[in-house]
């Protein structure tokens, strides 16, 4: 069975960091677009970054572009988002996702609707 587990998520104060796990079993990392979700109170689920290992690439949006890195650990089967530069509008609950989409470009791929597999979801608050 595929499975997908987030955590790192928490409290912290705005300028502070954090940063998201994503442990995943199941199926091959490599192939797979990556990426991590999120979804404020009364707002739509929204792509903050996605990565694919098997070309290199990396999609930020344009909120989180210079504060937040995605990265991954196919050793460990592993990915995560490290969250610098914190502000309040960064709270929600941060998903990760994972979906067979061959070599479409990440950009193109920023809809939930893109990704078979999903985490549970973690809690990142920002708040004095």
């Amino acid at each position: 069975d595929v499975q997908l587990q987030a955590s790192g998520g928490g409290l912290v104060q705005p300028g502070g960091s954090l940063r998201l796990s994503c442990a995943a079993s199941g199926f091959t990392f490599d192939d797979y677009a990556l990426g991590w979700f999120r979804q404020a109170p009364g707002k739509e689920r929204e792509a903050v970054s996605l990565i694919r290992n098997s070309d290199s690439t990396t999609y930020y949006s344009d909120s989180v572009k210079g504060r937040f890195t995605i990265s991954s650990d196919n050793a460990k089967n592993t990915m995560y988002l490290q969250m610098n530069g914190l502000k309040p509008e960064d709270t929600a609950v941060y998903y990760c996702a994972a979906g067979d989409r061959g070599p479409m470009p990440l950009s193109l791929l920023t809809t939930g609707y893109d990704y078979d597999y999903w985490g549970q979801g973690t809690l990142v608050t920002v708040s004095s």
